[in-house]
């Protein structure tokens, strides 16, 4: 046994030693092959050009000592006295590799440096022993000094710069030989994840990350004595040294940004290229992007708030956000976005991609869709009943609201002790059927109708249309009524679930990526999954209909062809929804405030001249706007009709009631000088097409409860719903992206 290992190891050795004897080291790439990475619309023309060489070489000499050892505190303290190679490491990549397991990335400086200049930037076992041997054998050939020097410019970055230099002028408009040390503490920071970091003016979540792991840069520097304690205390006590905003190309101005970032995201989300592979450029990425429906989405979006919004002379329209996002429901692919006004305007966070805001009602149909499909317990200790759009519940306001044991829930806000779930107005409703409650955004029904199917049946029907779990609020009576943040993005992906007869396609932005002259794998169309029978997904697409012929969508019908769709508003008005869809395409729009400078949403109380901003109105006039050049020369088509159900099972209570109505004038109209089309969430209760009352100055929510869960705003008003998470300035991070589409 013994004899066999001395055998194997001695064989291993021996292999190792001819592998080092015949590495040779290559001459450098041609500017360490850097090229553009080029994005395509999904016609095939280029759509914009990113990573065009932005480097200026300088001599170690050039960098303050200082600040070449914040990278090597950050990176390799023992980057003079190693072999050039990490022992452990290789070790451990060799095991990896020899095993079948996953290609280890470098770690050493050296090995970087190796990567960077000698070779591609492929995840291969070939590649990553020949990055070892060379790395070992460098040392022969070039001092330290001049590895280092290498390294630092062959860095990548962040905002398209290449090497320290470029580094230097992008984040503080400085030369490399003007760096403090606190500055180099932040550049050297910035390697690990310069797609994230390189906004770290003005995300909030970038400046976190990048000031925790600019302090993890100067306790390393005082760690290894390159500077004293107190040096490190005074760094720290002087703040985090800020970068200047990002002035990017020309070529990401407008929505082209916000194209890119998508496309660029869904490709590191489904392959293994990294942000630095993405960086050295040489990728064509095609997208599904249609140039003329984007343009025409931010079009609309422009057209909306030059109608109504004057920031100059109204206060209250200052920090207005849009976001919206397109897709195809036959296939998941996003055909177009709006992510903001544009990079080349401050606004780096992809509003259609990003968490944060609140769906309000937009979720009722999640809740009609779970009860369809698993009915709903009415009666403590029962067997779920049958439930359809005919099934009956109350509709008062201010009702209590009863779990599947019968027990009313409890507000410690409250009182009394007990919650009491608000709708917008105190219309006496009586018990209505869940048909009516969605056309007219009653809360009370589809709170009780939620806790009667119960949560993990309404989270598991929202998981199956398509949103993801994190941003799906934990359970509370609010979760009923809209207060999870999915992205524009995932909630239109779950409308068009919907609007595929059940069928769930993952959204997706990238059709092909093409590197070295070949199809990179891993960008096929994502293939449709059965989310719910079609008989659920139609159903609710006749209920949403009847919103946009009967309902608090009634402006919707500007488009002049079968539309389906649902408005939501959340508490306080801090962000209003429409999101809508023909048998050819779902749109979402979301509409919210935040100021840049201090993070979580704000009351849009007075935004457009509204006393209440409501998703009927500017957020639908930008679906109709956008829908209908985005469909013009495609057929009218119908929807399928509705499917046959059974007998409707009522709420306890609903057979002996007397069910009544009585219309009640919310001022939901703006105030002169700005005439909007008139809102039917201010007039929902009245007939169809009625005019919206005289508008008032005064503005203000019906009082509801404080309990959590509970809601005020019409459209679902929330209490206690999520609002954070949207910035106003970038969010590049998973978190603030949510699932790359």
């Amino acid at each position: 046994m013994l004899g066999t290992f001395l055998l194997v190891v001695g064989g291993l050795l021996g292999l190792f030693g001819y592998a080092y004897a015949t590495t040779t080291i290559p001459s450098a790439n041609p500017s360490t092959q850097k090229q553009s990475n080029t994005y395509y619309w999904s016609d095939g023309s280029v759509m914009a050009t990113q990573g065009s060489t932005n480097r200026q070489n300088v001599d170690l000499a050039q960098v303050p000592m200082l600040v070449q050892w914040d990278f090597l505190a950050a990176e390799n303290a023992t980057f003079y006295t190693d072999p050039g190679v990490d022992t452990q490491g290789m070790f451990r990549a060799v095991y990896h590799m020899a095993t079948g397991g996953e290609v280890q990335s470098g770690s050493t400086i050296t090995q970087q440096f190796v990567k960077n200049t000698y070779l591609s930037q492929d995840q291969s076992v070939t590649r990553k022993l020949r990055e070892i041997m060379i790395s070992l054998k460098i040392g022969g050939q070039m001092s330290k000094q001049q590895i280092l020097q290498g390294y630092l410019n062959t860095c990548y970055y962040g905002r398209d710069a290449y090497g320290i230099e470029a580094a230097a002028r992008a984040y503080y408009r400085e030369n490399a030989s003007q760096l403090t040390v606190s500055q180099g503490a932040f550049i050297a920071a910035t390697v690990n994840e310069p797609s994230l970091l390189m906004h770290a003016d003005s995300d909030p979540q970038a400046k976190a990350q990048a000031e925790a792991r600019w302090k993890y840069v100067l306790g390393r520097m005082a760690a290894i004595h390159k500077i004293d304690q107190a040096q490190e205390q005074q760094y720290l006590a002087a703040g985090f040294p800020a970068p200047k905003p990002y002035t990017p190309s020309a070529g990401m101005s407008g929505q082209t940004g916000y194209l890119v970032d998508t496309a660029m995201k869904y490709v590191e989300a489904h392959s293994s290229i990294t942000d630095q592979q993405l960086g050295h450029g040489g990728y064509q990425i095609y997208t599904t992007f249609d140039r003329r429906k984007v343009n025409a989405l931010s079009a609309s979006v422009a057209a909306m708030e030059k109608k109504h919004l004057d920031p100059k002379h109204r206060s209250a329209d200052k920090d207005v956000q849009v976001g919206s996002a397109s897709i195809d429901p036959s296939t998941g692919a996003v055909v177009a976005l709006y992510g903001g006004p544009g990079w080349n305007k401050g606004h780096w966070s992809n509003n259609a991609d990003a968490t944060g805001v609140p769906v309000g009602s937009t979720f009722k149909p999640i809740d009609l869709a779970a009860a369809l499909d698993h009915g709903a317990v009415l009666s403590p200790g029962g067997q779920p009943s049958p439930i359809t759009p005919d099934s009956k519940f109350n509709g008062d306001d201010g009702i209590t609201i009863k779990s599947r044991q019968g027990q009313e829930l409890p507000d410690s806000g409250d009182p009394t002790g007990l919650l009491h779930q608000r709708n917008d107005v105190p219309t006496k409703w009586g018990y209505i059927t869940l048909r009516k409650a969605m056309e007219q955004s009653v809360n009370t029904p589809y709170v009780q109708l939620g806790e009667y199917v119960g949560y993990d049946n309404v989270e598991n029907e929202a998981l199956n249309a398509g949103l993801l779990r994190k941003s799906l609020q934990y359970d509370t009576p609010g979760f009923y009524i809209g207060t999870s943040t999915p992205s524009a993005i995932r909630v239109a992906d779950a409308y068009a679930t919907f609007d595929d007869g059940g069928v769930q396609h993952e959204p997706y932005s990238v059709t092909k990526v093409i590197a070295d002259g070949g199809q990179l794998p891993g960008f096929d169309k994502p293939k449709g999954t059965t989310a719910m029978p079609s008989s659920t997904a139609d159903t609710v697409t006749d209920v949403l209909q009847g919103v946009v012929k009967n309902g608090t969508g009634t402006n919707a019908q500007a488009l002049g062809r079968p539309a389906a769709g649902k408005t939501g508003t959340t508490d306080d008005y801090k962000s209003a929804w429409f999101i809508g869809y023909t048998p050819q395409m779902v749109t979402s729009v979301a509409m919210f405030k935040e100021d840049p400078k201090n993070a979580g949403l704000q009351s849009m109380q007075g935004v457009g001249g509204y006393s209440k901003v409501f998703g009927a109105d500017m957020p639908t006039e930008v679906w109709t706007g956008y829908m209908t050049p985005a469909l013009q020369g495609q057929p009218v088509q119908q929807f399928p009709p509705a499917p046959q159900l059974g007998q409707a099972t009522d709420e306890n209570g609903a057979q002996s009631a007397t069910p009544s109505a009585t219309a009640s004038t919310p001022s939901a109209a703006p105030t002169a000088p700005v005439t909007p089309s008139p809102s039917t969430d201010g007039c929902r209760h009245w007939k169809e097409n009625c005019t919206t009352p005289t508008p008032t100055d005064s503005s203000g929510t019906t009082a509801g409860s404080s309990g959590v869960g509970t809601g005020n705003a019409s459209d679902g008003g929330l209490i206690g719903g999520a609002t954070s998470g949207i910035s106003a300035t970038p969010s590049p991070s998973p978190t603030a992206r949510s699932r790359q589409p």
